[in-house]
């Protein structure tokens, strides 16, 4: 397991993480419990994309002095947009999941942004030990690609099979265990995981949510590790890309979560990409996908999927007076 890149941007990926959590933690305690517009998720993801980019062209020029070969760093930087896409793209799918939880248990809109906050990091110092770990096991068994393959390609078709069905999670095995070993009360208390209910400590629905956030990260973590594996084996390159699409994933929650009933077509094509990016990894060693054609596909498929979605999005009912009625 190696990579091209110098040591000091390890460090400086390493410092713009730290700031970058520590500055979101500063803001949420200034802003305190309140409820994400939509005007300021645009704003934030807007910030997190240009930090992306921004920090791509510090890959860019980092392996271009480092090696002086100018056509490897533009395919570092290609492999790295393309895998920070792919997670923005697998991301989506986990958002709704979120969302689903989040209206099952009612969490205040105002509660949310902890919950997430919480989330991000999580998935963070879990995905961080998940790629080292993928990074050595492909270092010492090739074979292992071919397995990540054909998993990403029986994701995608069981993706594809369960689009568009609403999840029962009534049924979720995980949400009753949790019940059977936490007593919980009925109502939240603010942002406590923790109240007092008849003078003993019970969690609140609140410590269910975090619980079931952090599981459902864990699910959609196997999947999208060994996707971005399939464009690059740089360890480095995985992980940054990885990281940086996760640091935006709270404001991309709300912005979605305002949108979500438009794009209900999605997961169809997020199916369609688990299964492409499988193929290719499965035919690695007879076929080589560019990086560059890689990410076209990518990119076409979810603007094809975002199109259809547009297009045959379900119309509101009509009320007495001809004008759609809100949804509540």
């Amino acid at each position: 397991m190696s990579t091209i890149v110098p040591t000091w941007l390890w460090a400086v990926f390493v410092g713009i993480v730290i700031v970058s959590l520590f500055l979101d933690f500063v803001v949420l305690r200034k802003q305190g419990a309140h409820e994400v517009s939509v005007k300021e998720a645009v704003n934030w993801s807007l910030v997190w994309v240009a930090l992306s980019v921004a920090f791509m062209g510090l890959l860019w020029w980092a392996v271009r002095d480092g090696t002086g070969d100018t056509a490897l760093a533009n395919t570092k930087a290609l492999e790295f947009i393309t895998g920070y896409l792919i997670e923005k793209s697998l991301a989506v799918d986990n958002i709704f999941v979120f969302l689903m939880i989040f209206t099952y248990f009612s969490v205040p809109a105002a509660y949310q942004k902890r919950v997430l906050m919480m989330g991000i990091i999580g998935a963070i110092v879990l995905r961080t030990v998940m790629i080292l770990v993928g990074g050595w096991l492909i270092a010492q068994f090739h074979w292992i690609l071919y397995l990540f393959g054909a998993f990403l390609l029986i994701t995608g078709i069981k993706m594809w099979w369960a689009a568009g069905q609403e999840p029962d999670l009534e049924d979720n095995p995980a949400l009753k265990l949790l019940r059977k070993v936490l007593p919980v009360s009925k109502n939240f208390d603010g942002e406590r995981f923790f109240t007092l209910e008849n003078g003993k400590r019970i969690a609140t629905p609140m410590m269910l949510v975090i619980a079931l956030v952090g599981l459902t990260d864990v699910i959609f973590a196997v999947d999208s590790i060994p996707a971005i594996f399939a464009i690059t084996s740089d360890p480095f390159i995985v992980l940054s890309s990885n990281i940086f699409a996760i640091l935006g994933l709270r404001a991309m929650y709300f912005l979605l979560a305002a949108m979500a009933s438009k794009f209900h077509l999605l997961s169809y094509g997020l199916a369609v990409v688990l299964v492409f990016i499988g193929g290719k990894m499965m035919l690695i060693d007879v076929i080589k996908i560019p990086v560059l054609l890689s990410l076209g596909v990518v990119i076409g498929i979810l603007a094809v999927t975002m199109w259809l979605s547009l297009r045959t999005a379900p119309r509101l009912p009509q009320g007495k007076d001809g004008e759609p009625e809100a949804l509540n």
